[in-house]
C-alpha cells in the first residue's frame, strides 16, 4: 500500500495506487473509492466490456448475404471478433449508436428490400439482436445514419417515393421511427455521421429525377429538432457508396465510387470537413496501401482519436471483395495504416460505434 497521512489529513480528491488490489483509489471524503478500469482485449473470446468498440454488421459476401455482426476495439490493431447475429441479412443497410446500445434498419437481401424492423444490441455484452421497433418505409435500401447520444437517424434510400426522407428514433427507447425532415438531394448510396449537434450526410447515387446521377452534395441537419436538411458544401469529386465515420470535430469520408464520368471506378483517397462550420471537403489522405486501387461500399466507426474503415468491394479494373481493414488518426491528414481482417469479405456492412463523434 502506498504511504499517506491518516484518513482524517487525507485531502479530498487525492489518489492513491493499492498494491494489494493493483487498482488505484480516490478519497472521496470518508473512504478509499476504486477505481474500475474497462480495457478491453480484442483477442480474449471472454471480453465483454465496452470500450471503445466499432460494430460491423450484415453485409453481402461472394454468395450469400450475412447476418454476421463482428467488434473490434477501436484503440488497438488486430482481426475482428464474433459478436452475434442480425435478425435479417442485410446489405447496404444503415447503422447508429449511442454509448450503451447500436440500432441498424433497412438494407438489401436476397429477397429484395428487408423488412422495416431495426434491430438493436448492447455494444457491453456480446449476443444477437432484438427487435428495437420499425422503419417509417420497409422499401428504403442503401440508407444513411448518423445520430448523437440520444437520436439516431436513418435517411434516403433507394424507393422513389420516399429518398428523401430522414427518420429518426430515440436511442433508449423502443418503437417506430418518426420522420425528421428530408434531404436536400434524393438519394442513396451515401454515408453519414455527424456531432452531437449536426448529423451530416454526403455523396450519393440520385433518383428517381434525374435517375442515375452521381451527386457529391452534403447536407446536415440538426439533431434535437425536426426540419428539413441544408446545404453544408460539396465533396471534391461526385462519388456513391462512400464510407464515413466522425469525432466531434471532423467528418472523414472515405473511398466511393465515382461514376460513369471518370470511368465508372473507385477512389482511394478519404476527405474530410470540419462539422461546426460546414464548408467544402478537403483532401485527407489514402485508405488503402495500394493507391491506385479504390474501394467503395466500404463503412466506417470512429471513436475520439481514430477511425477505422473496412474495405468494402475494390474496382481497377475488375470488381473483387476484401477483408482488410484501416484506420486513420482523424486530427491530422496521412495515408491510413493497417489495422487487421474483418471476419469475411463484406460489402454494404453496416457499422455503429459507442464512442463516435455524435457522443
Amino acid at each position: 500500500m502506498s504511504n499517506l497521512p491518516p484518513s482524517g489529513e487525507i485531502p479530498r480528491g487525492a489518489i492513491r495506487f493499492n498494491t494489494d488490489s493493483n487498482k488505484p483509489e480516490l478519497w472521496d471524503g470518508s473512504q478509499w473509492a476504486e477505481f474500475q478500469l474497462s480495457t478491453p482485449n480484442l483477442g480474449r473470446s471472454v471480453d465483454t466490456q465496452p470500450g471503445a468498440r466499432g460494430l460491423f454488421a450484415g453485409g453481402y459476401q461472394p454468395g450469400a448475404y450475412q447476418n454476421d455482426i463482428d467488434y473490434i476495439n477501436i484503440a488497438s490493431t488486430g482481426n475482428s471478433q464474433d459478436f452475434g447475429t442480425l435478425n435479417t441479412s442485410p446489405t447496404a443497410g444503415a447503422g447508429v449508436g449511442s454509448r450503451t446500445r447500436a440500432l441498424f434498419a433497412g438494407g438489401y437481401g436476397s429477397g429484395g428490400a428487408t423488412p422495416a424492423q431495426i434491430d438493436t444490441v448492447v455494444f457491453a455484452s456480446t449476443g444477437d439482436a432484438s427487435d428495437f421497433g420499425d422503419l417509417n418505409n420497409s422499401g428504403n435500401i442503401r440508407r444513411a445514419g448518423a445520430g448523437n447520444a440520444t437520436r439516431g437517424l436513418f435517411a434516403g434510400g433507394g424507393n422513389p417515393t420516399s429518398a428523401t426522407q430522414i427518420d429518426y428514433v430515440t436511442i433508449a427507447t423502443t418503437g417506430t421511427a418518426n420522420d425528421l425532415g428530408d434531404l436536400t438531394v434524393a438519394r442513396s448510396r451515401f454515408s453519414g455521421a455527424g456531432s452531437p449537434v449536426r448529423g451530416v450526410f454526403a455523396g450519393g447515387f440520385g433518383g428517381p429525377s434525374p435517375a442515375n446521377s452521381w451527386y457529391n452534395v452534403i447536407d446536415f441537419v440538426n439533431i434535437a429538432t425536426t426540419g428539413n436538411a441544408q446545404d453544408f458544401g460539396d465533396l471534391t469529386k461526385e462519388k456513391t457508396w462512400t464510407g464515413s465515420c466522425s469525432n466531434a470535430t471532423r467528418m472523414i469520408i472515405g473511398g466511393g465510387d465515382v461514376g460513369p464520368g471518370s470511368g465508372a471506378s473507385a477512389v482511394s483517397e478519404a476527405e474530410y470537413v470540419t462539422i461546426a462550420s460546414g464548408g467544402n471537403a478537403a483532401f485527407f489522405g489514402d485508405l488503402n496501401r495500394v493507391v491506385d486501387t479504390g474501394t467503395y461500399a466500404n463503412s466506417g466507426v470512429a471513436s475520439p482519436t481514430r477511425g477505422v474503415f473496412n474495405t468494402g468491394l475494390m474496382k481497377n479494373p475488375s470488381v473483387s471483395y476484401h477483408n482488410a481493414i484501416y484506420y486513420v488518426q482523424i486530427a491530422t491528414q496521412g495515408k491510413a495504416s493497417d489495422f487487421g481482417d474483418l471476419d469475411g469479405k463484406r460489402y454494404g456492412v453496416q457499422t455503429a460505434s459507442n464512442a463516435h463523434g455524435g457522443l
